[in-house]
């Protein structure tokens, strides 16, 4: 579901790898089982992760068709669980993380239902016409135009 763009890992045996769960235990941000969270508690977690993120310069995109408690999960069961290098947060990168960056059939349809504009859904039309192109719908959630940017 989620894809990381960021320097690639592979060829640098000699560095150590961790992830950003680590990184924001290291912070001193608690990551407590979504289960174990009230609504309430949750959304505030959540919004404590995606400023904490941000101070490491790691950035969430396409988040509006999921809910707090399914981002939240997503994060703590996948999304903060992929190994990384582990270096300090560095002012001149930056890593992106696209909860549609999986590239399974599955994003592919949410993107071009939720996210892809009308340009986009025509070029998708006219280059993949057997295709059958999901309906446009507003994102159920309005967070990704709140959420912290480079």
């Amino acid at each position: 579901m989620s894809h990381r763009n960021h320097c690639p890992t592979q060829g640098r045996p000699h560095q150590s790898r961790t992830t950003d769960f680590d990184r924001l235990l290291r912070l001193g941000v608690s990551l407590p089982e979504p289960d174990s969270l009230s609504q309430d508690a949750l959304r505030e977690k959540l919004w404590e992760v995606i400023g904490a993120l941000a101070e490491l310069r790691v950035f969430l995109h396409n988040t509006d068709h999921l809910s707090d408690r399914e981002l939240y999960t997503h994060l703590w069961e996948h999304g903060l669980r992929q190994e990384i290098v582990d270096a300090p947060p560095d002012p001149q990168l930056q890593t992106h993380l696209d909860l549609l960056g999986g590239c399974t059939e599955e994003d592919l349809q949410t993107y071009l239902r939720y996210y892809a504009d009308e340009q986009y859904r025509r070029m998708w039309s006219k280059d993949f016409p057997e295709d059958n192109l999901p309906e446009h719908e507003d994102p159920p959630f309005d967070r990704d135009s709140q959420l912290p940017r480079e």
